[in-house]
C-alpha cells in the first residue's frame, strides 16, 4: 500500500500548527519583553497566570498526535483514492483549520485572564482617619497564664484583630515595662505593624517594672499635634503600676484632647509568673521569702486612667480581648483628612482579548467538516 499521501498530509498539518505556535510565541515575547516594559503606565494585573500559556503548545502536540494516529488508521483501512470515494464530502483540511481557530482563541483568553492594564491618568487618594498609639505592657507579669496562652500573646492576638478592622487610621506601637520605647512610629502600613508586633516579647525593654506613665508620655511624643487629626491611646496592661505618675499623665493627655482606652489583661485570681530557659519552663518567680509570686489584674488603676482621659476600660479574657467595644469607641471619633497619595489610575484591557477569543470561537463553530471549494483549491492536504 502506498502511504506517501498519508505522510504528506501529516507533515503539512504539522507545519501549519508549528507556524502558528511560532507566531504566537513571537507575539507573547514581544508583548511581555517589549510592550509591557516600554509603554508607560502598562502593567499586568495577574502575571502569575502566565503559566496558562503552556497549555497551548501541549494541546497542539496532542492534536498532532491524534491527527497522525487517525490518518494512520485510515491509511491502513483504505488508500487515499478509496477514502475519497467513501467520503467524498469530508474535508481533511477543515479539522486543522478549526483547531487553529481554537488555539488562537485560547491564546487570547489567556491574555484576558492576565489582564493587561493601561494607566490613563494620575489620581489622588485622600486619607481620612485618626491617630492611634497602642501601648503594650511587656513586663514579666504579662507572661502569667491566667489568660491563655498568656497575657502578652493574647494581647498581640487582640492587636492583630484590631489591625484587621482599621481602615485609613494611622497606628503606632509603644512597648513598656520599667521604661517605654517606640516600637513602631505612627504609620498607615498595617503590614509593617504586624511584622513589628511579631518581634515583641518581654526582653525588648531591659528595665523591669510597669511604668504606664512613661508609656503615656512616649505615646504623646509620637503624635503630631500640629496635625488636627483626633488622637487616641490604647493601653494594654495588667495594671500593676506602682508609680503615681500614670493618673497624672492621663489627665494631661485628656486636657490635650487625647482619649485613652485601657484593656486589662489578667484575672482577679491572678496567676504565677513562669520562668523560662529557652522554650522550657523551669519554675515560677518567687519573692524574698521563697513564696511564689501571684500577679493579679489591677482594674482600679486602669479604670482611673481611662476615666482621666475620657476613655473606656475593658477587661480582657481568653475568649475576648474586648476589641469590638474599643473599636466602637474609635469609630465614633471624627475622621480627619491627614494626607493624599498620588497614584496611576489603571483601566482594564481584558475586554478586547475576550472579544477576539469569542469571535474566533464563533468562527470555529461555523466551520463545518464538509469540503469547501476555495479551501480545496489550496490543495494543502491533497485529498
Amino acid at each position: 500500500m502506498n502511504k506517501k499521501p498519508v505522510i504528506l498530509r501529516t507533515s503539512i498539518a504539522t507545519l501549519a500548527v508549528l507556524i502558528s505556535e511560532v507566531v504566537l510565541a513571537a507575539l507573547l515575547l514581544v508583548g511581555w519583553l517589549v510592550l509591557v516594559p516600554l509603554i508607560p503606565g502598562m502593567k499586568l494585573n495577574r502575571p502569575d497566570f502566565a503559566w496558562f500559556f503552556i497549555a497551548g503548545p501541549v494541546l497542539s502536540a496532542l492534536f498532532l498526535l491524534m491527527f497522525w494516529l487517525r490518518r494512520r488508521s485510515l491509511g491502513a483501512f483504505a488508500s487515499p483514492f478509496m477514502l475519497d470515494v467513501l467520503a467524498p464530502s469530508r474535508s481533511t483540511a477543515k479539522p486543522v483549520l478549526r483547531f487553529l481557530l481554537f488555539r488562537w482563541a485560547l491564546f487570547f483568553l489567556t491574555v484576558a485572564v492576565i489582564n493587561p492594564k493601561v494607566g490613563t491618568k494620575m489620581a489622588e487618594a485622600r486619607h481620612e482617619g485618626i491617630d492611634i498609639m497602642v501601648a503594650i505592657d511587656v513586663s514579666r507579669s504579662m507572661l502569667a497564664e491566667d489568660i491563655k496562652p498568656n497575657r502578652l500573646e493574647r494581647a498581640k492576638m487582640g492587636i492583630r484583630q484590631m489591625l484587621d478592622k482599621l481602615h485609613g487610621d494611622r497606628l503606632g506601637i509603644v512597648v513598656f515595662a520599667g521604661d517605654a520605647y517606640v516600637q513602631l512610629p505612627i504609620t498607615t502600613d498595617y503590614s509593617a505593624a504586624r511584622m513589628f508586633l511579631n518581634t515583641i516579647n518581654t526582653d525588648v525593654v531591659p528595665v523591669q517594672g510597669t511604668s504606664i506613665g512613661a508609656a503615656i508620655a512616649r505615646s504623646m511624643e509620637s503624635f503630631d499635634f500640629e496635625n488636627p487629626t483626633q488622637k487616641a491611646i490604647i493601653i494594654i496592661s495588667d495594671g500593676e503600676d506602682h508609680e503615681a505618675e500614670a493618673i497624672a499623665a492621663a489627665k494631661r493627655a485628656g486636657e490635650q484632647g487625647v482619649i485613652i482606652h485601657t484593656i486589662g489583661m489578667g484575672t482577679a485570681q491572678g496567676g504565677p509568673i513562669p520562668i523560662f530557659q529557652g522554650r522550657q519552663r523551669v519554675g515560677y518567680h518567687k519573692d524574698r521569702e521563697g513564696n511564689t509570686v501571684i500577679t493579679k489584674l489591677d482594674e482600679r488603676t486602669l479604670q482611673d486612667i481611662a476615666t482621666a482621659a475620657n476613655g473606656k476600660f475593658v477587661r480582657a479574657s481568653t475568649a475576648s480581648m474586648g476589641i469590638p467595644m474599643i473599636m466602637d469607641e474609635i469609630n465614633e471619633m471624627t475622621k480627619t483628612e491627614f494626607g493624599t497619595t498620588a497614584y496611576a489610575e489603571y483601566e482594564d484591557r481584558f475586554q478586547v482579548f475576550i472579544i477576539l477569543a469569542l469571535v474566533l470561537l464563533l468562527i470555529e463553530q461555523l466551520v463545518s467538516e464538509r469540503r469547501s471549494r476555495w479551501l480545496e483549491k489550496i490543495q494543502l492536504f491533497n485529498s
